[in-house]
């Protein structure tokens, strides 16, 4: 399948479309997921375009893992989770459902169930409030 620069995340990165965003810079975006898991789930972008890990040249792989490290530590520590899981989903085979490559940031904590992925909206105002205690934690 082709890149589809008209995908959601696509939108996100030229400013087409709204996004809680957490953390931006010359090659990456990080904005809260609308539909999360748990509370705190971030999704990581990498400007440039590409449905895959494998479709990204390796600075903006590189750029993607520095960005998604960054920002799951300020995720761990706003919402004092014990534990971070990282997703990386490549095609859909793999459960990928918007095809620009990103991380997901999932925060964990024994006891507590994961949602199901992208079947229930956030509400926004708690999402913004949440977004901007990301921001102002990222060093």
């Amino acid at each position: 399948m082709a890149y589809d620069s008209n995908n959601i995340f696509a939108k996100i990165v030229r400013g087409e479309a709204p996004a809680f965003k957490v953390y931006e810079d010359d090659h990456t975006i990080a904005f809260m997921d609308i539909m999360p898991q748990v509370e705190g789930h971030v999704l990581v972008i990498p400007k440039e375009g590409g449905e895959t890990i494998f479709d990204i040249s390796d600075d903006a792989a590189a750029a993607l893992v520095k960005t998604t490290k960054k920002v799951a530590a300020a995720v761990k520590k706003v919402v004092d989770a014990p534990g971070v899981m990282l997703a990386q989903l490549n095609g859909s085979a793999a459960g990928q459902t918007v095809f620009h490559v990103h991380f997901h940031i999932i925060p964990r904590s024994g006891g507590i169930d994961l949602k199901l992925h992208a079947r229930e909206k956030a509400d926004f105002e708690q999402l913004k409030a949440l977004a901007a205690k990301i921001a102002a934690a990222i060093v």
